[in-house]
């Protein structure tokens, strides 16, 4: 598929109507099986094996972010409570020790490396501050946002200071190159923003301009951190397109199974309100698949669900459609593509546990 392998990372997609139709026109026998995909190979668990590396990782987030005001404190303490996955910051140990065993066989993670997993994870935590007080959201992770509790203002200004932290720490590596690579996630994180915010009217354009507002706003992050560590670790500009190659397929699947439980997930379950992309006017991949068979959505995806009653018509026209079956298909294509890249690598555990990672993005519920 040359718009899941290509190199750039602009998507210009000059036959993504034929793909966007072969996509469409499916037949169930090859998407169903998507969330049963592991082979006889065993598997490492990633967050058993990345579990050594990133222990102490939200104390260590807390000494990047040592500040006096007490408020200012509250507030990063607030997301920073150790409680989540720490998905990004997994995948970026996991992927340093799989370029380290490949390049010298070195089983330890370098610190400047757990350092680019610190980072990782302060970028991702501050972008959500940021994207809470432009959607007004209420809930995030199962609990208030921060603009609900202290106001959009005070969240603005502490996404922002975790975003200086992090830009301190970035520095504190000392390597121009790695600086270079991860300061274009937060370039990317701006640009996707403003992609989401607009919106096109021919559905080819419009697929490809989904796309790449998922890989700015998602996938870049884990691409380029992916990156920035094998370049740590190893110095063959291979390594280095493969590690990024991966992040960026992985990323994008993760955000199109993300785009598919907000149609199918329970709010509770989710930790976010359901049918929160429509309420926001945005159009994600269920609804663009849903689009083929429901033509009357066009309308309401240009004037972005805005009329009394377009979400809930919107939802049910999803639901009524295989847009979330296809969704979950191209997912799927992109976590092979992933696959394929880590595959390049010498086996090792890592390596293993990255393949295995591609399996859980698709079979997550939450």
């Amino acid at each position: 598929m040359c718009h899941i392998t290509q190199r750039s990372s602009t998507f210009s997609f000059p036959k993504i109507r034929s793909i966007f139709w072969r996509f469409h026109h499916t037949s169930t026998s090859h998407w169903c099986s998507c969330s049963k995909t592991i082979s006889d190979e065993k598997y490492q668990d990633p967050f058993q094996l990345g579990k050594k590396d990133l222990k102490n990782l939200y104390e260590d987030i807390k000494k990047e972010l040592l500040v006096s005001a007490a408020e200012l404190k509250e507030m990063c303490d607030y997301y920073f409570d150790g409680k989540g996955k720490a998905f990004r910051p997994m995948i970026v140990v996991l992927m340093a020790r799989a370029c380290n065993i490949h390049h010298n066989n070195s089983k330890e993670v370098q610190a400047s490396q757990r350092s680019v997993a610190i980072i990782a994870e302060m970028i991702h935590t501050a972008s959500l501050v940021h994207d809470d007080v432009i959607d007004d959201a209420n809930s995030r992770r199962g609990k208030r946002t921060l603009n609900q509790i202290w106001g959009e203002r005070k969240a603005v200004l502490a996404g922002d200071f975790i975003l200086s932290a992090a830009s301190v720490a970035l520095a504190r590596i000392g390597n121009t190159t790695i600086i270079s690579v991860l300061t274009q996630v937060i370039e990317d994180l701006v640009r996707g923003e403003f992609l989401q915010l607009g919106s096109k009217e021919n559905e080819n354009e419009r697929f490809a301009h989904y796309l790449e507002k998922t890989f700015k706003k998602t996938a870049s992050l884990i691409a380029n951190s992916c990156k920035a560590v094998s370049i740590l670790g190893c110095p063959d500009p291979k390594v280095h397109e493969i590690a990024y190659q991966y992040g960026k397929n992985v990323g994008i699947a993760f955000q199109l199974i993300d785009d598919v439980l907000d149609f199918t997930s329970c709010a509770d379950h989710l930790g976010k309100p359901t049918a929160a992309d429509l309420k926001l006017g945005l159009a994600t991949g269920p609804v663009l698949f849903a689009c083929r068979q429901f033509p009357e959505m066009n309308a309401m995806i240009m004037r972005r669900f805005s009329k009394p009653g377009d979400v809930e018509r919107a939802r049910k026209y999803v639901l009524q459609s295989d847009g979330v079956q296809q969704t979950t298909y191209l997912a799927q294509r992109y976590c092979h593509a992933a696959t394929r890249e880590i595959r390049k690598l010498r086996p090792s555990p890592e390596r293993e546990a990255l393949v295995h990672l591609t399996e859980m993005v698709l079979m997550r519920d939450k």
